[in-house]
């Protein structure tokens, strides 16, 4: 039990510096996705190092896909081991060196093309390590939540999650704007752009640091690794053959596959289709993005305290109906205005249905095999991430709209909220 770890409070749960620690890790690692493989660092590949942009794109998605599948196949195993080993920090340490390790050696990545080959290995290497890490880190949740707390510690994580993504990019753009270029730094090399590769290597070892020094961990369980992962290995099994037994987790599992798909369909797409069918420029959709990141950090925050008062599964529908609503509108408006003023709101929803969903599978999953919980949860993120992206490119080719693409991501929100009427309320 976490009151009974050292760094303990008197609520039951971890002490406010441990919990602060560990929500400032979600702070440190949102640098590598924003910066390195959604904004800067992705676009520096397909403009500048790829031998075209339309086979660059192509072969960073072949190298997010294959991490995805890596990490589906992979974290389950790997929760259920350490379940039986004990101390998770380890682990979580081992993953977010590798992701670390991954960013800083983007750095030499040049502009040419037979840099290519080394771009997508260390990008593919630091996204798996990178949510690997995160299963092993969401597992800790529980236990270090004070009683009652559980969705409260989740969105503020996740909130700061969001604002970290944004520091760390804010700092980005500063690097690759600045004229004369900083520290002596040769534009014609890009390497402004590829010192922001350094800058997230830096910026996750730095904030991620407080965690290891502060946040409690399990005791070890006094097992070898290899007994630890033959003991894992006979449990996983016997969790997927006595599925029925965890009807409640699976039903939940099933129900976050089919809304992280939305969610995810919508992250991929949702700058495509402001620049397709609104007409922004490149500077209007960076301020596009650094907008709807902003409503989505302070969404998680703020409905951190719905999530305790009401329980999760209700702030998860919640933030789904509210994504419906909001969505279904900017699939009907025309002008740029009013896109702006149901996108903000959108992004309200976005921060708790994923923060929401994290304090679920907390309060859901058995203590004796949380994390292989967690890998599960991780797994149901990605095993269907494909079908998304591609019903909204079919029906985009089918009926040559976009807005009619994308209004396949608001089946997914509707199914999710059918879905989620299933799962059982379950509050610790």
């Amino acid at each position: 039990m976490a009151a009974e770890q050292p760094g303990a409070g008197p609520s039951g749960g971890a002490s406010r510096p441990a919990l602060f620690s560990w929500c400032l890790f979600d702070w440190a690692n949102s640098a590598f996705p924003t910066v390195v493989t959604t904004f800067v660092f992705a676009a520096y590949f397909t403009e500048a190092v790829a031998p075209d942009t339309a086979s660059g794109t192509a072969a960073w998605g072949y190298a997010l896909s294959l991490s995805g599948l890596a990490v589906a196949v992979l974290s389950p195993i790997a929760g259920a081991i350490t379940d039986h080993g004990g101390r998770r920090k380890p682990w979580l340490f081992v993953f977010s060196a590798l992701s670390i390790l991954a960013a800083a050696g983007l750095w030499f990545v040049r502009p040419d093309a037979s840099s290519v080959v080394l771009a997508l290995v260390l990008v593919g290497v630091g996204s798996f390590a990178f949510e690997m890490a995160t299963v092993f880190y969401n597992a800790m949740l529980p236990e270090i939540a004070p009683k009652g707390m559980i969705g409260r510690i989740s969105g503020w994580g996740w909130g700061l999650g969001y604002a970290g993504g944004l520091g760390c990019l804010v700092v980005a753009l500063v690097l690759v704007k600045a004229e004369p270029p900083l520290f002596g730094l040769d534009a014609a090399a890009a390497e402004p752009v590829r010192a922001t590769a350094l800058l997230v290597a830096l910026w996750f070892a730095v904030f991620g640091l407080p965690l290891f020094l502060f946040t409690p961990d399990r005791p070890a369980y006094g097992l070898s690794l290899i007994e630890s992962a033959r003991r894992g290995l006979a449990t996983l099994g016997r969790t997927v053959k006595n599925v029925r037994a965890h009807g409640g987790v699976v039903r939940f599992l099933v129900a976050h596959m089919v809304y992280a798909d939305g969610l995810n369909t919508l992250f991929a797409f949702g700058g495509i289709y402001a620049a397709g069918t609104f007409g922004m420029d490149f500077s209007e959709l960076v301020l596009f993005g650094i907008a709807t990141n902003v409503t989505a950090g302070a969404g998680a925050a703020l409905f951190a305290w719905v999530d305790d008062w009401i329980g999760p599964k209700r702030t998860i529908m919640i933030a789904l109906f509210g994504l419906l609503i909001c969505g279904a509108a900017l699939i009907m408006v025309e002008s740029k205005a009013m896109f702006w003023i149901f996108a903000l709101p959108l992004g309200i929803f976005v921060g708790p249905a994923q923060a929401a969903s994290r304090s679920l599978m907390a309060h859901l999953a058995p203590a004796e095999i949380r994390t292989e919980m967690f890998g599960l949860f991780a797994l149901s993120g990605k095993a269907t991430a494909f079908v998304g992206p591609a019903l909204l490119g079919w029906v985009t080719v089918l009926y040559a709209s976009q807005r009619a693409g994308m209004a396949t991501v608001l089946v997914f929100f509707a199914a999710g909220i059918a879905l989620m009427a299933k799962v059982p309320d379950v509050r610790r």
